[in-house]
């Protein structure tokens, strides 16, 4: 997958986090920050859109430990291969 199609699938799994809580899912870019700014996740669904984002690509990038991230951009580039 390239990491446009990461972003997007980053985008799906966020807005049914989002909607599963009923709140509105807005749009997502490389630039947004996931926790901290205009999304209203908390960590518990942070680590719930990592875990589903592991389902959706296969492989998980942090099985060797936590990796740092602030934005879907870095976090989609962690699941480009």
């Amino acid at each position: 997958m390239t990491e446009e199609q990461v972003l997007g699938e980053i985008s799906k799994a966020v807005a049914q986090i989002l909607s599963d809580k009923g709140l509105p899912a807005p749009a997502l870019t490389a630039d947004t920050e996931l926790l901290g700014g205009d999304l209203q996740i908390d960590s518990l669904d942070l680590a719930m859109l990592v875990r589903e984002m592991e389902e959706r690509i296969g492989f998980d990038p942090f099985q060797d430990g936590f990796i740092d991230f602030r934005t879907a951009g870095e976090l989609a580039k962690l699941y480009v291969k």
